[in-house]
């Protein structure tokens, strides 16, 4: 995990859409980035929804959240239209994103060992640094959590 009070590793990746986004256009506005599994899997659906919950309350906090999966653009389209997630969805297939915040782990599941992502949740400020961190976050309660990191 990065270490808080460091720049936050600049990045340009695709969203749901296919629009390209690089985290310094956020510059201005706290950014709440949560890298994440897997499109459409329980825990990371919960996580997305309660994130779509509180959209209006971080946007009241002057907040963007961006959600990072190695999932592809027309992945992301699926889940958030299944979902119908207000906020963005960013496509890193080729891990830029996902390795320079260092959430890419080992991860062992039933017994066996395979490379995945870590779920873990920054909170970066209006000059692109990184305040909190938080690694291997629950699912449900990550949204909620982050919503009174930004009081």
């Amino acid at each position: 995990m990065l270490q808080i009070g460091t720049p936050a590793p600049d990045f340009t990746l695709p969203d749901q859409d296919g629009q390209e986004h690089t985290l310094s256009d956020y510059r201005g506005q706290k950014v709440v980035l949560y890298f994440y599994p897997r499109d459409n899997t329980a825990g990371c659906t919960k996580q997305a929804c309660g994130f779509a919950e509180l959209y209006p309350q971080f946007q009241e906090k002057g907040a963007v959240v961006l959600g990072v999966s190695k999932d592809s653009v027309a992945s992301h389209k699926r889940f958030e239209q299944k979902n119908g997630l207000p906020f963005t969805l960013l496509s890193d297939t080729e891990l830029v994103a996902i390795q320079a915040y260092d959430v890419w782990k080992e991860k062992k599941l039933y017994g066996k060992v395979s490379m995945g992502v870590v779920r873990t949740t920054y909170l970066i400020d209006e000059a692109g640094v990184i305040v909190k961190a938080f690694g291997k976050v629950k699912a449900a309660s990550n949204p909620a959590q982050m919503l009174e990191e930004l009081a």
